[in-house]
């Protein structure tokens, strides 16, 4: 019983991976993050989303290896909806060096399902990683 116990104890106390939110306040902060640690083309990936349609938010997010991943509620940051043009939900941007590169946004229909499947999100971390090199 006692090992039982510490062994909960040890797996609550793990930080557990839990998706981020950034908002209007600290968004320039999030995406530019410091300008004085060499992050050598920090990729940083915000899906713009809304509750009423989280069930077709991109799911794979953990699987995305050397790149930051956030969410932007959509009803709760207006001034971020506004300057991306984020009309449907989910939108996702990519960005580097604190550059929009790649959008990827819904289609209109009443479905608005993830406009990105893991192969192709992947391949759009690629060609920004490559294009932010120059």
């Amino acid at each position: 019983m006692k090992k039982l116990f510490i062994i909960i104890n040890l797996l609550l106390s793990m930080p557990m991976m839990a998706q981020e939110f950034i908002n209007d306040n600290n968004f320039e902060e999030k995406i530019k993050g410091n300008p004085f640690e060499d992050d050598n083309g920090k990729i940083v990936i915000v899906e713009f989303w809304v509750e009423f349609n989280k069930d077709n938010a991109f799911k794979e997010w953990k699987e995305l290896k050397g790149v930051t991943y956030y969410r932007c509620d959509l009803a709760k940051n207006p001034k971020l909806k506004s300057k991306y043009k984020v009309r449907m939900a989910p939108t996702i941007l990519i960005f580097s060096e604190g550059e929009a590169y790649i959008k990827f946004k819904a289609k209109a229909g009443l479905d608005l399902l993830c406009p990105v499947d893991l192969p192709k999100m992947k391949r759009a971390i690629e060609v920004v990683k490559n294009e932010s090199k120059y």
